[in-house]
């Protein structure tokens, strides 16, 4: 089996960027396209190695690390993964699309008016 699933790590501290590379390494499908050691470089690596996945560092668990909003706006398809060693937490984070719809009269005046009403539905 090949190497399927791409993996960017950014773990912070070191010590424990480097065991959960081993963990990744371990592993027949996963490939880590890149290791980034400053928090500040994570979106630029994100384009350049576009992951399936981000590992990142969790510093307050009842807090959203900024950059998830950051690379997920560019990479909504791509999945993070918020690592909180000091506490023994971890969490997952993924964008999704709730697609809705309403019938809309099958006329000028029913397109023109869900146009104007900014699709919001009665």
């Amino acid at each position: 089996m090949g190497k399927s699933i791409r993996v960017l790590v950014a773990i912070y501290p070191r010590l424990m960027r480097e065991l959960i590379l081993t963990t990744f390494a371990d592993q027949p499908d996963i490939e880590v396209v890149g290791e980034v050691t400053e928090e500040a470089a994570i979106p630029s690596e994100v384009e350049r190695t576009t992951p399936d996945f981000l590992v990142i560092s969790l510093n307050h668990h009842d807090q959203r690390p900024l950059v998830c909003d950051t690379v997920l706006r560019r990479r909504p398809e791509m999945r993070i993964i918020a690592v909180d060693p000091e506490n023994n937490y971890s969490v997952h984070y993924w964008v999704s699309l709730n697609i809705q719809s309403d019938d809309v009269e099958a006329s000028e005046e029913g397109i023109l008016g869900v146009i104007r009403n900014k699709g919001v539905s009665s």
